[in-house]
């Protein structure tokens, strides 16, 4: 059974940029990042996540990254879009973010389940890139257990975890069946590997 990242391990992450940045502004870090995106760009991951959740998201981000992903967040690499509206505008852009990812990571947090945008990803790039798909769920105490809505089931988690000769790795699991190592599963080249026994 992983372990699974919690929310203060994120926050960590997120000073750590905040402290680099000179400012304690989530969204302004985030918006100072901005850079150019072209449509020939690639990303490892497409990081699905709800907007109020800025702080948690900057620091899965730098975690990600200080792992050598390159990560799409909307509010970074198209800070015009506007989360807010649902509309076919930017419906066209995540799509076109999503096909210039590897694999998409839902970042399950209690705001999550309210966002307008987080479901329609998740099916989406589902439907694109099937086995690419994995939930991270951010827990509020370390151990603690996830149980996210019905649905996300379906899907393999993202969790700190050990060989059996003890080192210690980040893994994407789909529970009791399969598993793969985040780094292969990031760079969309993962194989699954089997649980024996």
């Amino acid at each position: 059974m992983p372990t699974f990242y919690t929310k203060a391990e994120a926050r960590a992450f997120a000073s750590r940029t905040l402290q680099k940045s000179f400012t304690t502004d989530s969204k302004r870090v985030l918006r100072e990042e901005v850079r150019t995106t072209t449509s020939h760009d690639r990303f490892d991951i497409f990081l699905s996540h709800a907007s109020k959740d800025a702080e948690l998201i900057l620091g899965v981000k730098a975690l990600l990254e200080d792992q050598g992903f390159k990560v799409y967040v909307d509010w970074v690499e198209d800070a015009q879009a506007d989360r807010t509206k649902v509309d076919r505008q930017n419906a066209d852009l995540l799509r076109r973010r999503m096909r210039q990812s590897n694999s998409l990571i839902w970042v399950a947090t209690s705001a999550a389940s309210e966002s307008k945008w987080m479901p329609w990803e998740l099916g989406y790039f589902d439907g694109f890139k099937p086995g690419q798909v994995a939930v991270m769920p951010l827990v509020d105490n370390p151990g603690a257990t996830f149980k996210g809505q019905e649905y996300l089931a379906l899907y393999p988690v993202v969790g700190k975890d050990r060989y059996t000769d003890g080192r210690q790795d980040v893994f994407v699991e789909d529970l009791g069946r399969q598993w793969s190592t985040l780094r292969n599963f990031g760079k969309g080249t993962n194989t699954w590997s089997r649980y024996t026994g």
